[in-house]
């Protein structure tokens, strides 16, 4: 491996780039991820900056956590019994079930995922 310098007045200094990373978008789950490590897990996250794989564990959790959302939100509204006839029938008591549904998978996800 040759490494080539550029100089800058007296100094040479190494040309050093940096590897790909990747281009994946971080969403609210990875989001919430990333402030908890910067806080909790100082060491994770300096290793995971340092070579160049935050982005990439960041966008594994944000799906990771988004697929077992999706995936509670739905059996919490089975089993609060929130179908499409009850939406017809009664909007309000439907949309309070999904919230309640919604919600409950919200912390679950939180438990589980961001702050492991």
């Amino acid at each position: 491996m040759n490494i080539t310098y550029t100089q800058q007045g007296d100094y040479l200094l190494p040309n050093l780039t940096l590897p790909e990373q990747d281009k994946r978008l971080i969403g609210l789950w990875g989001q919430q991820h990333l402030r908890y490590i910067k806080r909790s897990r100082p060491f994770l996250y300096t290793n995971l900056l340092t070579k160049c794989r935050l982005n990439e564990y960041l966008a594994d959790i944000d799906e990771q956590a988004q697929k077992m959302y999706d995936e509670l939100v739905q059996a919490f509204a089975k089993e609060e019994s929130c179908t499409e006839q009850l939406k017809a029938t009664d909007q309000m008591l439907w949309v309070r079930k999904m919230n309640n549904a919604a919600q409950r998978a919200r912390e679950l996800v939180n438990a589980e995922i961001i702050y492991r």
